[in-house]
């Protein structure tokens, strides 16, 4: 049975990734599914966390988001029954690939699959239904007429959450940073009700002319920006910066364009605010939230609250609210190459891999 692994070297950021042997998986006990995969989607390895959490190996399995069908279940297990199609995310310490053809997961950390919805779209939409849930329910509290910023809003995540957003009820403004990026989410359209465009400006980052912050301001008639969704921020201003850091949003930018009681949902771990900063935030009673969707993989306290989320993602992705940025399904044997593009963040769209 081959899985796709990554091989850590002394320094982190120098990883390998490859396609190797591995036992096949023992006889299912108590809670656990013996599920044969279908289709597991790839994302980027974040060795660091791992680290932090003492589950750094030598050899690391690669991809955690599946779908697949139930082939045995433990005698403990109530929710699913051998055929059954079911998707979901294996956590952080699992001890195989989700490339291989057969894992052991336990029932808590799957939900059932709608026949409707095919194999590579259900393992491609959960890590990213599950961000922006997490982004715009549990940490922003998103109500309708809100506001929301999605930066860089045609990327998988991005898309999800901009569909997420508009299904609440929110008017929707995005960054594009490129004009492809533009189309894409100039064309979103919802699949029932009045086919208006889901994003109701598009902010163009690329040619550098457009203001963020301007243009917010402008469209919310000064008010500001209810929820921010960031793809990453500008911490400091340099001249030799990368074109890509170049295109982020300076944090300064972000908190100025927050309206009162605002929230600000950031990816970027290693956000520093200066007193001026917190001076600002506290002056408007906005928030700052990290968005970290592998906390539900790390403790067991909101485990229901997780299984509703993924839940309702497979059923807005069955109803056609969720439409995901899939690349074209890729073989196992290019699973390497695959997962190297995922790793170095040089792909645009979700990658998924069929057996």
């Amino acid at each position: 049975m081959k899985g796709l692994y990554c091989l850590l070297s002394e320094s982190a950021e120098d990883v390998k990734f490859v396609i190797q042997e591995t036992e096949p998986p023992p006889a299912v006990s108590d809670h656990y599914v013996k599920v044969q995969i279908k289709a597991c989607a790839l994302s980027p390895l974040d060795t660091k966390l791992l680290a932090d959490l003492k589950l750094q190996k030598d050899v690391v399995p690669v991809g955690r988001e599946i779908a697949g069908v139930v082939l045995e279940v433990g005698p403990k297990v109530t929710f699913f029954q051998p055929d059954e199609e079911v998707v979901g995310i294996l956590p952080l310490d699992v001890e195989v690939s989700g490339l291989c053809d057969v894992v052991l997961v336990q029932e808590h950390h799957l939900v059932p699959k709608p026949e409707k919805v095919s194999w590579v779209e259900a393992a491609g939409t959960i890590r990213d239904g599950v961000r922006s849930y997490t982004a715009l329910h549990v940490l922003s509290r998103i109500t309708a007429g809100n506001t929301v910023l999605v930066l860089d809003g045609a990327s998988p995540f991005g898309t999800i959450a901009v569909q997420l957003a508009h299904h609440r009820g929110a008017k929707v403004l995005s960054t594009a940073l490129c004009l492809e990026d533009m189309h894409h989410l100039e064309q979103l359209r919802p699949t029932v009700g009045i086919r208006e465009s889901l994003v109701v400006r598009v902010i163009n980052m690329s040619d550098g002319k457009a203001d963020l912050v301007e243009s917010c301001l402008e469209e919310t008639g000064g008010l500001g920006v209810d929820i921010v969704i960031d793809a990453g921020v500008r911490l400091y201003s340099t001249e030799d910066e990368s074109t890509s850091k170049k295109l982020l949003p300076h944090k300064h930018d972000i908190i100025t364009l927050l309206a009162v009681g605002g929230h600000w949902v950031t990816t970027e771990e290693n956000l520093q605010l200066d007193p001026p900063d917190s001076r600002s935030l506290f002056l408007k009673g906005a928030t700052v939230s990290f968005l970290n969707d592998e906390v539900w993989n790390m403790s067991s306290a909101h485990q229901g609250k997780y299984l509703h989320i993924m839940k309702d993602v497979i059923e807005k992705l069955s109803s056609g609210i969720f439409r995901p940025q899939l690349d074209n399904p890729v073989p196992l044997y290019e699973a390497t190459v695959s997962m190297e593009m995922v790793q170095k963040k040089q792909v645009r769209k979700r990658h998924v891999i069929q057996l």
